[in-house]
């Protein structure tokens, strides 16, 4: 939820970012919401001091005349809060002013690239041609027991997925690791590892919504009859697990890293990648999650990137570095940093991973605090990120570590987990 105080401060630059944003809000229209509700919350909290006179006048006549008006007055209050809250929920978040203006995801920019895409002597495969030949990837399966877009992952694929989950809870809850990038990035924050977590996946739909996550509710796989959501990301249960809590200043940073089965109707994308396992309605997520001071947010999420970075280089994943512009960002962003993974089959780049810092934007609706050395308490800042998405990584796996004998090479880093070097052999 946006503070309006800050909308306040620059109306003209706020009404830019919902330009921007491609968000048509009528901020106006909020402000005066604004107006009349303090003006009748000043009205009311007059009124009912009045009414503790009461005891002194006893004047009956006057006390029954005042708590009628009053009781209108809470009926006007009622509905003008319940207009502004709606027309609030609405409004996006600022943008950090590096950030590319654009109406299409071409104006992203392009921060780095890292490692030579692989080369090959062969024509190589995509992940479904070697999937159907190991029997590692069975799509036809998943659509007969579930529906499209379900797959079955087997045989090493499974253990392949394991693998990239111990590497990545190891790396991340490491204290050594992360003294390393803060020492060699020059950061000035906490070596505080990242806490392993299970979160549930089914949440309450009043919660999603305080998560800003619950519409369009077409892409979500909803209970209505009990009033919850499957999640599709383990940062909605992440992030809602500390809501009306108030954390001490010297609590901060909290770090996490979450691992989810994530489902999504992908709605809107029929046709769409339908030859592979990009777009699926369940996949498995692990997330990165960050609580801090309004001080430290930038370092947090430069932290973040560096070790998505050191992960991938570990990997030995060709990659490039986005920084995402206005168009294709959530309205919640305030920095949207992807990392692009190439993958050989296909020929191209695809989304891997994201990193979102959120200012407190999705505490003010958490109602996530923090109290100050000085006693004083404010919203903490928030940083959202992807430390895997499981298929995804595979996909990048399989496609650029295939051999001319179509076995795939597993990455070094990846084998004592895996306890093998190769699959198909």
């Amino acid at each position: 939820m946006i503070d309006i105080k800050k909308v306040r401060e620059d109306v003209a630059a706020y009404k830019q970012v919902c330009k921007n944003k491609n968000k048509d809000v009528d901020v106006d229209l909020m402000l005066s919401l604004d107006d009349q509700r303090r003006d009748l919350q000043k009205r009311l909290d007059d009124m009912k001091f009045q009414q503790k006179e009461f005891a002194a006048k006893k004047d009956f006549d006057w006390a029954k005349k005042l708590k009628s008006e009053i009781q209108k007055l809470e009926l006007d209050y009622d509905k003008v809060v319940e207009e502004f809250n709606k027309l609030i929920l609405t409004m996006p978040n600022f943008y950090h002013p590096d950030t590319p203006i654009g109406e299409s995801e071409e104006k992203n920019v392009v921060i780095k690239v890292c490692w030579d895409i692989p080369k090959f002597d062969f024509d190589p495969k995509d992940h479904e041609e070697l999937g159907k030949l190991w029997d590692i990837i069975d799509k036809e399966t998943g659509a007969k027991v579930s529906w499209t877009r379900f797959t079955y992952i087997k045989w090493d694929l499974v253990l392949l997925q394991l693998a990239i989950m111990t590497f990545a809870f190891r790396i991340l809850w490491d204290r050594k690791v992360i003294q390393k990038i803060i020492k060699e990035k020059k950061l000035k924050i906490q070596d505080t590892p990242y806490v392993p977590l299970l979160p549930p996946v089914i949440m309450k739909m009043e919660v999603m919504e305080k998560m800003w996550r619950l519409h369009p509710m077409d892409e979500r796989y909803c209970l209505h009859d009990d009033k919850q959501v499957l999640v599709w990301s383990a940062e909605h249960t992440m992030w809602s697990m500390y809501m009306d809590k108030m954390f001490d200043e010297s609590d901060l940073p909290v770090r996490m890293v979450g691992y989810s089965t994530a489902f999504r109707r992908e709605a809107w994308t029929y046709g769409k990648d339908v030859r592979w396992i990009i777009r699926v309605h369940q996949f498995d997520k692990m997330e990165i999650e960050t609580f801090s001071t309004p001080e430290t947010w930038e370092q947090e999420q430069e932290l973040i990137v560096w070790l998505q970075e050191y992960m991938m280089g570990l990997l030995k994943l060709p990659y490039r570095l986005i920084e995402g512009c206005t168009w294709d960002m959530w309205d919640i962003d305030y920095r949207h940093i992807d990392v692009d993974t190439y993958m050989a089959g296909q020929g191209s780049y695809r989304e891997t991973h994201t990193s979102d810092f959120v200012t407190d934007f999705q505490s003010r609706r958490l109602n996530t605090r923090f109290k100050k050395n000085n006693w004083e308490k404010e919203f903490v800042y928030m940083n959202d990120a992807t430390a895997f998405a499981m298929w995804r990584t595979m996909i990048a796996i399989i496609e650029n570590n295939q051999q001319k004998d179509w076995t795939i090479k597993i990455p070094d880093v990846l084998v004592p987990y895996m306890g093998k070097e190769y699959i198909g052999k």
